[in-house]
């Protein structure tokens, strides 16, 4: 053990060997509590792992989370316990159970419902079990309740303040009737309602038990301490690191009530002796639909990119009480109620985050990681005519893609977004057999990477066919469309994301990152590709023989391997993986890209899109090399929202170039 760990272990009141059994056996609580759900869900949506845990203790804070919750449940679920006592406060008793969503009570949108279950000993409060689903409908305008032209949350779904749902140990069938029966498919809500109560109920029998071994003060005092062990270690590593204020700013694509224009968010960190202080003054207010976030959900942003750099520091309310957070008020960081909010995760939520990461790789350059790609639903929802009984699907999918190129090493390809790094790419065959939707299509994607010394993790694309249908719709929930996923220390962005319908027919349609209630039809299909993430480092210094290997592996193709990294390759049997290097010809490629990448991002908008309406040049050259923001479906420059990313990368790419 080293000195640093053994003088925050040697201040806690109990012996280290019980203080270790505790602490393991929280962990171990909460994980049996994730077995339960996914055992027993209904959802296909809860069963790929969109789903959280948490023991609190008798005042609301988090004492311990599962080893797999995705990042933004396990900031908030701490508000919402609290909100619970707040609400009910001596008018809670043994056999309760609460259920509430409320994203503006520190939730984060209306699909993640939170089922809140006291814990007693002795008719005494000892502790809340909390276990939180993402219900896949929650009534509202559109299937999946993603309507992207909502501008309150009237038309999202049902928003539940905290309600007891069970009341001394009497399920209350007429509350809960009155919520599901404003949803979709309400059979499926009950049924993963239930199996989130008898999830947190086997949390309480877990400490019921831990309590008879270990003695009741015994239990409540390692609750205090294992907060107070993690408060003590993140002070310990914040004297470690240099004081001062880091600066930065990320980009959600559009207003769309204001059309062109890069809405920014503003993140500003202060290290101080004892504290990690972000203020978001600045950030730009609430836009006109759903991509803006609530404060819990911002909360846990600023917790969630702080922690991907401290992964030796486990997570409780002993953390939150060294990173503390500003959000201005009625901002897009932090939305009044009724502003909608249901699209925060690919909104507001992972520009904190990916901001957080730039940040943390200026102060911890050997943990660097470039931006991440941008978490993604497409939603799909009708009546299933495959049998005679007609009935209600939704099917829910999100994408894997690529994050950020990192320190030492490429990034990760195809992998969950940094929202949910523990959510599963869900099964096509299990969709499929829930749902009238046939994956044609699941494959990395060349050329997604943005390119780097250390290229990002590359992209999917994924696309299907709609078969036995009918009054079917589709929305999608998506970003960085315009403000691409970034690179860093002179790494470049990777690839636009963006949905079609009918992908190379003649009805062909680009639909954008955002849209909701199309309409389709049997024998439509669609196809969505996600973004790589972004390159760390110039990519004209990237090894040769590296990128030699992305194209033999088809994650770089020979014509980008000019491009991007200058290196000229000559394919001699791509069956064979037999390609050669033209050494002479690369020195002259990539001193001719050095002597001109600064003056093509000060190239005029009006030119790259005649040179790209002409096919002079392609969608990756339009971001890579001029920096320009295209409108595709009109196939048009936009002018302010080029400048915002150009800035960017003059600050993240060029400064960095020779």
């Amino acid at each position: 053990m080293n000195r640093h760990i053994e003088s925050v272990e040697k201040e806690n009141r109990l012996d280290p060997v019980t203080f270790e059994v505790l602490k393991n056996g929280f962990v171990n609580l909460v994980d049996q509590m994730a077995e339960q759900i996914l055992r027993t869900c209904y959802s296909f949506v809860i069963y790929n792992r969109d789903f959280s845990c948490a023991l609190c203790d008798a005042e609301g804070n988090t004492v311990m989370q599962g080893t797999q919750d995705i990042s933004v449940h396990v900031g908030t679920l701490h508000l919402t316990a609290k909100a619970v006592l707040e609400d009910f406060k001596d008018d809670i008793h043994p056999g309760d159970v609460f259920l509430v969503n409320d994203p503006y009570r520190g939730g984060t949108h209306f699909n993640d419902t939170r089922v809140v279950m006291p814990v007693f000993h002795e008719n005494r409060l000892i502790a809340l079990m909390q276990t939180n689903g993402h219900w896949a409908d929650m009534g509202g305008s559109t299937p999946g309740s993603f309507d992207v032209t909502a501008k309150e949350h009237f038309g999202e779904g049902v928003r539940i303040p905290p309600v007891r749902i069970y009341s001394r140990g009497t399920y209350l069938k007429d509350v809960v009737n009155v919520i599901v029966t404003n949803m979709r498919l309400p059979e499926e809500r009950v049924g993963d309602l239930k199996a989130q109560v008898e999830a947190a109920a086997v949390g309480a029998k877990q400490l019921g038990e831990i309590v008879d071994k270990y003695g009741l003060e015994t239990t409540l005092t390692a609750f205090e301490e294992v907060q107070n062990y993690v408060e003590r270690l993140a002070k310990a590593k914040i004297k470690t690191l240099p004081k001062g204020t880091w600066e930065t700013v990320d980009y959600i694509d559009m207003d769309p009530e204001a059309g062109d224009g890069l809405i920014p968010i503003k993140v500003k960190m202060t290290i101080t002796d004892e504290e990690i202080l972000y203020d978001l003054n600045g950030s730009h207010p609430y836009i006109g639909c759903f991509l803006n976030s609530g404060f819990g959900a911002s909360l846990s942003a600023a917790y969630a990119g702080t922690k991907t750099f401290f992964p030796e520091i486990p997570l409780n309310s002993g953390f939150y009480r060294v990173v503390k957070v500003e959000l201005p008020e009625n901002s897009v960081v932090n939305a009044p109620s009724p502003i909608s909010v249901t699209g925060f995760c690919s909104g507001a939520y992972e520009k904190i985050m990916n901001a957080c990461f730039e940040l943390w790789s200026n102060i911890m350059p050997e943990r660097a990681i470039a931006c991440s790609f941008n978490l993604e639903y497409l939603l799909i929802g009708g009546t299933d005519t495959r049998n005679d009984e007609s009935q209600y699907f939704m099917w829910y999918d999100w994408m894997a893609g690529g994050h950020g190129g990192r320190i030492d090493s490429d990034g990760v390809n195809a992998t969950s977004p940094v929202f949910g790094v523990g959510l599963s790419v869900q099964s096509c065959e299990g969709q499929e057999r829930l749902s009238p939707v046939i994956t044609t299509k699941h494959e990395i994607t060349t050329d997604s990477a943005g390119p780097g010394k250390y290229r990002g993790g590359c992209g999917v694309e994924k696309g299907g066919v709609l078969t036995n249908l009918t009054n079917t719709v589709m929305s999608y929930c998506c970003d960085r469309s315009r403000s691409v996923t970034w690179g860093i220390f002179g790494g470049l962005p990777s690839s636009p994301h963006g949905a079609w319908l009918n992908s190379g027919k003649e009805e062909e349609q680009f639909l954008g990152t955002i849209f909701s209630n199309v309409e389709v039809t049997s024998g439509d299909t669609f196809a969505r590709p996600s973004a790589g993430g972004g390159g760390l480092g110039d990519p004209l210094e990237r090894d040769v023989n590296a990128v030699l290997e992305d194209v033999i592996d088809e994650y770089v193709s020979v014509e980008r391997a000019r491009k991007d990294y200058g290196v000229v390759i000559r394919e001699i049997d791509r069956d064979l993986d037999l390609f050669e290097i033209d050494y002479e010809a690369t020195e002259i490629e990539r001193q001719f890209i050095r002597n001109n990448r600064k003056s093509w991002l000060e190239t005029d908008p009006i030119l790259v899109e005649k040179l790209f309406q002409n096919g002079e040049i392609d969608k990756l050259d339009v971001i890579r090399r001029y920096g320009v923001v295209m409108d595709y479906a009109a196939n048009k420059a936009l002018h302010k929202s080029t400048e915002q990313l150009r800035e960017t990368l003059r600050k993240r790419s060029a400064a960095y170039w020779n």
